[in-house]
């Protein structure tokens, strides 16, 4: 599967320059013009990694980077800081608040790609060892597989992202609306009893293991994961 890569930059010919030469090496480009479009977009779509550029009307590419990596859905999101500023304090700045590299314009297309590359490939490999565990389940987010207790269980992809979501954001309730934006993602527009019948599926796939407790349901607020002593009380 080709990789999304999401280009913040407020100069038209630099994102139409990059988008070309990635898109014919295969990958998925969106673009943005301001941070404000930038979270748009990944409020929809998560992007594999983004190529920011630092100064751009209102918020600046390096604030933007800074609050993400404050938003615990976008901690991990590989970022390579694209600017015109050169010193070395400028770079050391961009670095600390978040940015995994930075490269100065003009950039050339080969370097960039093999930075682009190289990152993509770190993160790829610390993905396959990643797990989340929870209460005997865990879930291999390289190979999108569940087990319960040690045993291997099927889960189709809505139900696993749930329970992802769920084990990393345990014991708080989220609702309904909540779990949409979250999981499916805000531009997606469906019913939010869609949920209901998500979280019956869940737990119905996890009763035999006697864990669909562990997804609680609080009434008149929406819906929570909890640990064994927390569900019991």
């Amino acid at each position: 599967m080709s990789k999304k890569l999401l280009l913040v930059d407020d100069e038209q010919p630099i994102r139409e320059m990059l988008r070309y030469a990635f898109e014919k090496e295969g990958y998925q480009i969106e673009e943005a013009e301001s941070a404000k479009q930038a979270r748009e977009i990944m409020s929809r779509k998560r992007p594999d990694l983004a190529i920011v550029d630092w100064m751009m009307p209102g918020e600046s590419g390096v604030e933007l980077v800074r609050s993400l990596r404050k938003d615990e859905l976008y901690t991990d999101l590989p970022v390579i800081m694209l600017t015109a500023r050169v010193e070395e304090k400028d770079k050391v700045k961009g670095l600390d608040y978040g940015a995994d590299d930075y490269l100065t314009k003009p950039v050339g297309i080969k370097e960039l790609m093999a930075r682009v590359r190289a990152i993509l490939r770190r993160s790829s490999h610390a993905d396959e060892d990643d797990q989340l565990v929870a209460e005997g389940l865990t879930l291999n987010l390289a190979t999108k597989q569940l087990s319960v207790d040690g045993e291997e269980v099927h889960i189709g992809q809505t139900e696993f992202s749930l329970l992802q979501f769920f084990i990393e954001h345990q014991n708080r309730v989220y609702s309904r609306a909540q779990l949409l934006d979250f999981v499916w993602g805000q531009a997606v527009y469906i019913e939010e009893r869609t949920v209901d019948v998500h979280i019956l599926r869940l737990r119905k796939i996890l009763k035999p293991f006697g864990k669909d407790k562990l997804v609680k349901t609080v009434r008149g607020m929406g819906y929570m994961f909890t640990t064994k002593s927390k569900a019991a009380s």
